[in-house]
């Protein structure tokens, strides 16, 4: 009877040795359970960027993951936190969740807003979570001396061109991958992968982030899930599958 979470394809059955199964804590719903991987990243992104209290914030790109990072990031007492998102309904769920703004890539106010003011001269800190290619060129634009850049998009085959030239260099600018695969290097000495499961649950169960599903299909009803995705992205948020017991 105990609600667990199992990292496995999508399937109508599967067997699982015991040790391969994470239990959920009491209280949290089997949707919100299902964000167990994407709220992990989330989280995992957020240590690698390191915010600090007053810093200027921007997330390029609202889908679930950067939606999620958006609702971590806000817990923290941050001058600004701007997001980029093309589609209108992520932009509401954006501010929604605690972004100070959330603007469209082709805003012409977009490089002011995430530039800042007098104060700032750019971003302190910002996330590429889009996926494409070409945010990460404009969020390079955007940083301020020493500015971090945190690459969380999994590009694939997609190239990345880059305006690295002399800015670039003078400012500092600092770019880091990452991947919630593994713990990162500055933080493995003290966290492990369950004490970040422990954080990453207790993130769920403040934030509920089944609020964030659009849609639910049966399996059976799969190809249909992945046309809604790939034809209708500006509705559709999380896509959850469901079961026949």
């Amino acid at each position: 009877g105990d609600l667990v979470f199992c990292f496995r394809p999508h399937e109508s059955g599967f067997v699982s040795p015991i040790s391969e199964l994470i239990k959920a804590p009491a209280g949290i719903s089997a949707e919100d359970a299902a964000f167990l991987p994407t709220m992990e990243t989330a989280v995992n992104l957020v240590m690698d960027g390191q915010p600090s209290i007053g810093e200027q914030v921007a997330v390029f790109g609202q889908g679930v993951v950067g939606l999620l990072v958006t609702a971590l990031l806000s817990e923290i007492p941050l001058a600004s936190l701007v997001t980029i998102e093309q589609h209108e309904r992520r932009r509401r769920e954006s501010v929604g969740l605690g972004a100070t703004a959330s603007l469209p890539p082709d805003d012409p106010g977009l490089m002011e807003a995430l530039q800042g003011g007098r104060d700032y001269r750019g971003a302190d800190l910002s996330f590429e979570l889009s996926s494409n290619p070409d945010a990460l060129d404009l969020a390079v634009k955007a940083a301020g001396y020493s500015g971090r850049i945190v690459v969380g998009s999994w590009y694939g085959t997609k190239g990345a061109r880059l305006d690295l030239g002399g800015r670039f260099h003078r400012d500092r600018i600092k770019l880091t991958s990452s991947q919630v695969s593994t713990i990162g290097p500055e933080w493995s000495g003290r966290w492990s992968k369950a004490r970040r499961f422990n954080l990453t649950w207790s993130m769920i169960r403040k934030l509920r982030p089944s609020r964030l599903v659009s849609h639910t299909f049966p399996l059976e009803e799969a190809a249909s899930a992945y046309d809604l995705l790939d034809r209708d992205p500006a509705n559709a948020l999380q896509v959850l599958f469901t079961y026949d017991n």
